[in-house]
């Protein structure tokens, strides 16, 4: 089998038989000509149904994932509710990683939730959590590791043993740690989604989402044909440029992936030694409750991602760290080459407010970019500056210190 950077490289990328150009052209259409009343060249009808650049990074990803198919969408949050729309139906039950990206959670509890379909949340890191919030009818376990925000680890292979005794499907939103880290099907997922505008696409330029499934039956029907329908048949699929500009930046996820990776490790023990800062999430850190499991599930040992959180002594300090820096900019997302900072709780979550999943007001989420460590390092400064300043004088670092020697 060829290596990851190899199969990046190459995998679904068939060059033009024509002119011999190296990089498969964009196939910027919306329909294609018919020999004959159906009579299909290389199967192509309508874009919606299928396009060469599109299909070509589906095999990419499906390739490096080790999928059995793959299917590309307009947005991540388009790639999960298609999957949903194709497996569940009125009368079921998810049981849900409580730490999670809230646009997913908005996504069951608000829009599917009126279709039926209930859901459970539980600690991901919990497997008795699990096991317990089954049901009769739980259709789908649903976990995001590592998660977003608080870079909880989740046991794949636990969740998959549970999901198997219950006849329930496992889905694993891979955005995080992408197939360059981690690849849960080959822990017993039966179905992964990303989405691509993160660490896929890489730039911060493209718009997308993923779903790659494992060869397997539910209800009498195989995941690749019921996800491959709800494709078609909803039609959130992913234009011809952003097909094109994910696969483009897949070729290069390992070299990044790399990168980011080991600055964000060189940041995670910096910030863990800064009294201003009085907890650091990331798995690479050998306290780190998962960090044991996050090594096991890493493939090739290839690291830790490039995304951390940090806590401060208080709200204030955290929206003026947020707020304060120059290469860390203040924006959602996250995955791309330039670094970015996150005020979880009133951006990227802000749904889950005045719910039991509330993000702490005193959390800041980084996406670690490939600027130099040095430079990173000095616009953190920054920014530990500023958070001194709007801080309320507190001792919970030394508490912390005190109670981890006790």
């Amino acid at each position: 089998m060829s290596g990851f950077n190899t199969l990046a490289v190459h995998a679904g990328q068939h060059k033009d038989p024509h002119t011999g150009a190296v990089i498969p052209p964009i196939y910027q259409t919306s329909t294609f000509i018919q020999d004959g009343i159906n009579v299909l060249r290389a199967g192509h009808e309508y874009s919606r149904g299928s396009n060469p650049t599109r299909n070509g990074f589906e095999s990419q990803l499906t390739a490096l994932e080790g999928g059995a198919a793959g299917f590309s969408f307009a947005s991540g949050i388009a790639a999960e509710d298609a999957l949903l729309r194709a497996v569940l139906a009125p009368g079921d039950h998810i049981v849900l990683g409580a730490d999670g990206y809230g646009g997913t959670n908005r996504l069951i509890s608000k829009l599917h939730g009126k279709w039926g379909i209930s859901s459970s949340a539980v600690d991901i890191t919990n497997l008795d959590a699990v096991r317990a919030a089954m049901r009769p009818n739980t259709a789908l376990l649903w976990v995001e590791t590592p998660s977003n925000p608080l870079l909880g680890i989740a046991d794949l292979a636990g969740w998959a043993a549970i999901a198997r005794e219950h006849g329930a499907l496992l889905v694993v939103d891979n955005t995080f740690a992408t197939p360059y880290l981690q690849r849960p099907l080959d822990f017993g997922a039966h179905a992964v989604v990303h989405s691509t505008t993160k660490y896929i696409g890489g730039h911060s330029d493209v718009l997308g989402g993923a779903v790659i499934v494992a060869d397997h039956l539910h209800r009498g029907q195989s995941l690749a044909e019921a996800v491959g329908y709800q494709q078609f048949a909803g039609g959130a699929v992913s234009g011809p440029q952003d097909s094109y500009l994910a696969a483009r930046g897949l070729k290069t996820l390992g070299l990044r992936m790399e990168r980011h990776g080991a600055t964000a490790s060189t940041l995670a023990r910096w910030l863990d030694d800064q009294p201003e800062v009085t907890r650091v999430y990331y798995p690479g850190l050998e306290r780190h409750p998962g960090h044991e499991l996050a090594k096991s599930q890493s493939a090739a040992g290839r690291g830790f991602g490039g995304i951390l959180s940090l806590q401060l002594s208080d709200e204030a300090a955290a929206r003026a760290f947020a707020q304060s820096m120059e290469y860390f900019q203040l924006s959602v997302s996250l995955g791309g080459v330039e670094s970015l900072v996150c005020y979880p709780r009133e951006m990227t979550h802000a749904s889950l407010i005045g719910t039991p999943l509330e993000i702490p007001a005193n959390l800041v989420r980084l996406s670690v970019g490939i600027e130099e460590a040095d430079d990173l390092i000095a616009d953190l400064e920054r920014g530990l500056s500023a958070a001194r300043a709007a801080s309320k004088p507190v001792v919970a670092r030394v508490c912390e210190k005190t109670l981890e020697n006790a």
